[in-house]
């Protein structure tokens, strides 16, 4: 089975990991991961080339993704997981969907705030758009 993992470096996106390590006797082997962070797009400003080139963006969003995905390698890592990690930018739900899509995953494995209805009414869900339009099923880990 494969598995897209995406993490945010949160409390919340870390519980989905534990929960995945802790179920991974679920399936006959271990899972194949796809462990994924999506940084959104740093806005473009009139000019912006000039204070702020294409190289530094780069780093900042290699830098800022390897950070979000630091603990969650770790925590795979010491459960003997395998994974192939990934650094992405774009709209976050957009972009996990489309990803487990192009990697042909079987299953979303995704934390969420856990908040209800009414809140992410409000406040918006990241989770709760990924469980809207995955076309793959998708298991919210709270």
């Amino acid at each position: 089975m494969k598995i897209l993992l995406p993490v945010d470096g949160s409390k919340y996106s870390l519980d989905a990991v534990n929960s995945l390590i802790e179920h991974s006797n679920w399936y006959r082997e271990k899972p194949s991961v796809e462990l994924l962070t999506v940084h959104l797009p740093v806005p473009k400003l009139p000019n912006m080339n000039l204070v702020v080139g294409k190289n530094q963006i780069q780093r900042y969003y290699r830098e800022e993704g390897e950070a979000s995905l630091a603990e969650a390698k770790k925590r795979l890592d010491a459960a003997g997981i395998e994974y192939r990690a990934q650094i992405l930018v774009g709209q976050i739900a957009d972009t996990i969907v489309a990803q487990a899509k192009k990697t042909r995953c079987d299953l979303i494995f995704i934390g969420t705030h856990g908040r209800g209805a009414a809140a992410n009414l409000l406040l918006g869900s990241t989770a709760s758009k990924v469980l809207h339009i995955a076309a793959v099923p998708v298991l919210l880990v709270r």
